[in-house]
């Protein structure tokens, strides 16, 4: 500091010069900022204010909040909605298994038939039908789990072990 002082007392007009040049820099330095600050702020306005969209940053944040709002109440909507479906779903016919068979041995091409529709929890009906020269009968039994609680032909017996299996 004592050095400074000397210095200062023996070249008053170098230090001035020094002092004039650092404020010189300082001021261009001062300057290059502003300048910069300018050309940023313009570039913010046109940002916030949408010059080249029509519509500010703002609106389009709260426009795009709005939207994702929206589309997660559809998207809630649509769980629902699927979870429900799973549920009709669980109870409707999806297994089918068929068989067809000829009943009697003088008869031919299969005209007799075992029909199984079962939901998902292997519950449904076996339908039968047996064709005869003289006569067709047909039969209707509950099916639960699987399994009836009437005894079954090995034709039905089969045809509720293909619609089982058609779920696999």
């Amino acid at each position: 500091m004592n050095e400074m002082v000397q210095f200062v007392a023996e070249a008053p007009e170098t230090a001035l010069a020094v002092l004039g040049g650092v404020i010189a820099l300082l001021f261009v330095l001062v300057f290059v900022l502003f300048a910069r600050l300018s050309s940023l702020r313009s570039l913010y306005e046109k940002m916030m204010q949408g010059e080249e969209s029509g519509q500010s940053m703002e609106k389009m944040l709260l426009g795009h909040i709005e939207e994702t709002r929206r589309v997660a109440e559809e998207n809630k909507r649509i769980c629902e909605e699927n979870a429900r479906i799973d549920a009709l779903l669980q109870t409707a016919v999806t297994r089918v298994g068929v068989v067809r068979f000829s009943a009697f041995q003088d008869m031919g091409s299969d005209l007799s038939y075992a029909v199984a529709l079962l939901d998902a929890n292997n519950n449904g009906v076996v339908f039968s039908s047996i064709f005869a020269r003289e006569d067709s009968r047909s039969y209707v039994k509950p099916i639960e789990g699987g399994r009836s609680k009437y005894t079954m032909t090995k034709e039905e017996e089969q045809a509720v072990h293909d619609a089982i299996q058609s779920a696999k």
